[in-house]
Parts: C-alpha cells; structure tokens; sequence
C-alpha cells in the first residue's frame, strides 16, 4: 500500500524499490531518486487501506442485506441485485 500511497502523493515517481535494508526508494522515469516524505507517505497509505477496507465491508454488507430480503420474500435494490451470482 505504500507504494501506492508514494504514486498518488509523487506524480514524478514512476518507480517505486524497496532495497536490501526495507528501505523505500522512489524514482522518475531517467532513473533519478526522488526524495520522499515518509509521514505523508505513511499517513496516504492508512487512508488508502481504510478506503479498501471500507469498500469491502461494504461489498460484505450488500450481499448480507440482500440475503435477508431473500429470506423475508422481499424485493431488492438494483445494486443488491448485482450481488447475487447466478
């Protein structure tokens, strides 16, 4: 996630290594080494996580919710709907 969290904050970097050490290095496209701040970096990455977690807890929640109208005869939402595989 971290490596997305430095594409998104550095639009210069094209390449993102972690070397030997666990140490994150960024690039641009002639190879050069772009300094980063890693409390930016770090502070992107856990908003982006949150966004995926939430996103899949919502996907989660879509499919209970459209379990039970299921179960209770009801009618459901189109999105509910494109939960169910056939």
């Amino acid at each position: 996630m971290k490596a997305e969290a430095i594409l998104n904050l550095y639009s210069k970097v094209k390449t993102v290594e972690n070397d030997s050490d666990g140490n994150i290095r960024a690039f641009d496209i002639d190879g050069n080494e772009i300094s980063i701040d890693m409390n930016a970096v770090n502070t992107k990455a856990t908003e982006l996580q949150t966004e995926q977690d939430n996103t899949i807890q919502a996907k989660i929640d879509l499919k209970a919710s459209a379990k039970a109208k299921l179960i209770a005869g009801e009618p459901l939402t189109e999105e509910e709907a494109g939960t169910i595989v056939l």
